[in-house]
């Protein structure tokens, strides 16, 4: 899965509704693309954690170089696109369109390896793609004929089959979907025409979308693809004023903002702005920070090697930088054509699930403190849940003693780590903040190798 680096303004909505953006304190009258981050779903009350996304397409067959090898091979890629691999001969080239999809006749994400992406409990978010540029559809599209996963290749409603296996587990289920398609006629037909056409729209976008909401009832729904267009080309406005007001989601669904040109990280009920987004101060808006296990592509690739697979400590760290400066973190994962998730990537998410079942305190449910990161000996990264101050730091001082600025303690302060019963031994340092002595045990025998929390009750 290849996303898109766009910006751009939508139109303006023409009815408007009173919301009120949990967690932020204010009540907006927003722009219908804007309008709600429902609660329970915020962003501050369910934070970021893995997982899933899961980027899953017919690029998945050949499972080589990229989620946009299609459009490599008989395409022009954009710009911000992987370009042909020099190595690839022309008559390499597959004829994509005789790939049939995800092959998966067994056990859709067999029930270890469901473990593995849905054991992190309730308060996690999953999304699915449920098309890609290249426009084969996971569930039996009725505009998407013989090119879909009812029709050839699995022949079963993939989308259905993880939406039930997710809700169960009472998670939030979100369906990724591309606005465009690179080689369908009528999307060349209306790029041929300026754009001024809208056969695409109304014949393949506008369609599959209404049948997402109203087969699935999705918790959200993460579009893409939208950057060659105007939002007045998508009839963004038009379908997110009836998803907002009169759809059976109405109530709770969220979106993102890549709805048309100069959209991204403008307008949407939070921001992706582009791939991989890491803003360097707390933004004013909900964001979601979208990074991938494999650092080269998005889906699948059988000549991925090691060093192209993020570490356990990279992942942390990012989850820990993403939630201090309020985001939520979506982590990809590319599964094998017959659903399998491959050895390393269940490695990497069930590390970061029993992190989480140390450290998930200072995640769930936290939202920003007044500091977000603070740089001494080693960097420290801070949030909060009511009076609670969490102090997460990445990297283990010298000499067993970490030094922090931000905090004012109180007659009433006490400080210990996450996994640890014991209260931490502190004191006010001479030159401001104070210092706590972290406990005298091998690094081995701590409850995590990386990035411990500090948790300091009574503090300022």
């Amino acid at each position: 899965m290849r996303l898109s680096n766009a910006h751009g303004v939508l139109g303006s909505r023409t009815e408007h509704r009173t919301r009120e953006a949990p967690g932020l304190g204010a009540t907006l009258v927003p722009p219908v693309i804007d309008a709600h981050c429902p609660k329970g779903f915020d962003f501050p009350e369910v934070q970021p954690c893995p997982l899933p996304w899961q980027a899953w397409s017919p690029d998945s067959l050949p499972g080589f170089e990229t989620t946009v090898l299609w459009i490599q091979l008989q395409g022009e890629p954009p710009s911000n696109f992987p370009q042909r691999p020099h190595h690839l001969p022309k008559t390499a080239e597959p004829r994509m369109s005789t790939l049939k999809g995800p092959v998966t006749s067994g056990p859709f994400l067999a029930r270890g390896h469901l473990s593995c992406v849905l054991g992190f409990g309730s308060q996690i978010y999953v999304v699915l793609t449920t098309k890609h540029h290249e426009g084969f559809t996971n569930w039996p599209s009725p505009v998407s004929w013989n090119w879909n996963s009812k029709d050839v290749g699995p022949h079963r409603d993939l989308v259905g089959e993880l939406g039930k296996a997710v809700q169960k587990r009472n998670m939030r289920y979100g369906l990724y979907h591309s606005l465009l398609e690179w080689f369908h006629p009528l999307y060349l037909l209306d790029k041929k025409n300026g754009f001024k056409t809208q056969h695409f729209v109304h014949a393949k976008t506008m369609p599959e979308l209404y049948d997402l909401v109203y087969r699935y009832e999705p918790d959200l729904i993460w579009s893409d693809g939208e950057w060659e267009c105007p939002d007045t080309y998508w009839n963004s406005t038009e379908f997110l004023s009836w998803l907002y007001n009169d759809s059976p989601v109405k109530d709770k669904v969220v979106v993102n903002d890549r709805w048309g040109q100069n959209c991204s990280c403008h307008h949407g009920g939070y921001y992706n702005c582009q791939d991989k987004f890491k803003p360097e101060s707390l933004p004013n808006h909900k964001w979601e920070m979208c990074s991938s296990i494999d650092k080269v592509s998005w889906g699948y690739r059988r000549n991925m090697v090691l060093s192209d697979v993020a570490t356990e400590c990279e992942i942390i760290s990012e989850l820990v930088q993403t939630v201090s400066l309020g985001g939520n973190y979506l982590l990809n994962i590319g599964p094998t054509k017959d659903g399998l998730i491959v050895p390393i990537f269940q490695e990497r998410l069930l590390a970061v699930g029993k992190w989480l079942s140390i450290n998930g305190e200072a995640i769930y449910s936290s939202k920003p403190w007044r500091k977000q990161l603070e740089k001494n000996t080693t960097s420290v990264w801070y949030t909060s849940r009511e009076t609670t101050v969490y102090a997460i730091f990445l990297h283990w001082p010298e000499n067993g003693v970490l030094s922090l600025v931000s905090p004012i303690t109180t007659s009433t302060t006490q400080i210990t780590m996450l996994g640890i019963q014991k209260d931490l031994k502190w004191s006010t340092d001479p030159e401001g903040g104070l210092l706590i002595y972290l406990p005298q045990l091998p690094l081995l025998t701590l409850p995590v190798d990386f990035g411990w929390t500090i948790k300091l009750v009574g503090v300022e």
